[in-house]
């Protein structure tokens, strides 16, 4: 029986598939409920300095291959969520705290009190395509990037991810940013800026007009960044980005990833996602004669 755990910046995981931020994420119980359910490790929902209401409704629409929202980040704010970390202590895997501020100081400040709270990480949220006035776009600007992760880096104990942006005519700029800051990892890709309307009305359906797609229409572009920065960065990589099966988590760490994170599978196909692809990912293995997960990774780069 092949090897599912993985080992990311020193962080074991019992299984590489992880709970992406946004979903599932704004209480303990329900990061503990996705534990529970299989994934390898869960990261909380991005959280800020102060509460945010983000926007009015709608803000989800459903499209036939994915889906468009612009909740705008809404979130108790860190001193509220405190409590909700000390819960998700239960789950029994890496918990990954997902930070987002308006300046490289106050994310290092809620970095720290996600680091105090017992969150095995930190995941630096530099690259929400909907979010206005709240820094959440600050992963368009390599050098705004490195200056982020190098303060962080310098405020916590724990390893510290950068989630970059696929809305950049170069990913590879932004990850070498990460990479020279001494960042610890980059997941990759966060949603695709995207607009839907509505023919009757004639307007948006999203109530902010400009949301960020996930789901399976954009899968092959997340699977191509991955590979783009595995052949021009050394540390690890997490995909991010349309994942229902085990095959899609494979494409990912045949890429070059070391780990993926489920998101909108959650709305499509239930929490029992989780499970299923790990499952999915270890039947995948046996049948074809690999021992572990490693075994995979990076290997669509091999010239044999």
């Amino acid at each position: 029986m092949a090897d599912l755990s993985v080992e990311i910046a020193g962080l074991r995981l019992r299984n590489p598939v992880m709970l992406a931020s946004g979903i599932l994420g704004e209480t303990g119980s329900s990061l503990v409920r996705v534990a529970e359910a299989g994934a390898g490790a869960v990261v909380t929902k991005s959280i800020g300095a102060e509460p945010r209401e983000g926007y009015p409704n709608p803000t989800v629409v459903e499209l036939e291959a994915g889906i468009i929202n612009a909740v705008g980040l809404a979130n108790p704010g860190i001193a509220a969520y405190v409590d909700e970390l000390k819960v998700a202590a239960q789950a029994e895997v890496p918990v990954i705290g997902s930070v987002f501020g308006k300046s490289e100081g106050e994310m290092s400040e809620i970095a720290s009190l996600m680091e105090e709270a017992g969150v095995s990480a930190i995941e630096l949220n530099l690259s929400c395509p909907h979010a206005r006035n709240v820094g959440a776009e600050l992963g368009k600007d390599p050098e705004t990037v490195g200056s982020v992760v190098s303060a962080v880096k310098k405020s916590v104990h724990v390893p510290v991810f950068a989630k970059i942006t696929p809305n950049v005519t170069d990913v590879v700029d932004a990850a070498l940013a990460v990479a020279n800051s001494r960042g610890d990892g980059i997941v990759a890709i966060n949603t695709v800026k995207a607009m839907a309307i509505c023919p009757e009305t004639g307007r948006p359906f999203l109530s902010n007009g400009i949301g960020g797609l996930s789901g399976p229409a954009i899968k092959p572009i997340g699977v191509r960044c991955v590979y783009e920065l595995y052949e021009n960065v050394d540390i690890p990589i997490v995909g991010v980005g349309g994942i229902l099966t085990g095959k899609d988590a494979l494409e990912y760490l045949m890429a070059g990833a070391k780990a993926v994170q489920i998101g909108s599978a959650a709305y499509y196909r239930g929490i029992e996602v989780f499970g299923r692809v790990v499952e999915e990912i270890g039947q995948f293995l046996d049948e074809y004669g690999y021992e572990s997960v490693g075994d995979v990774v990076g290997i669509a780069h091999d010239e044999n």
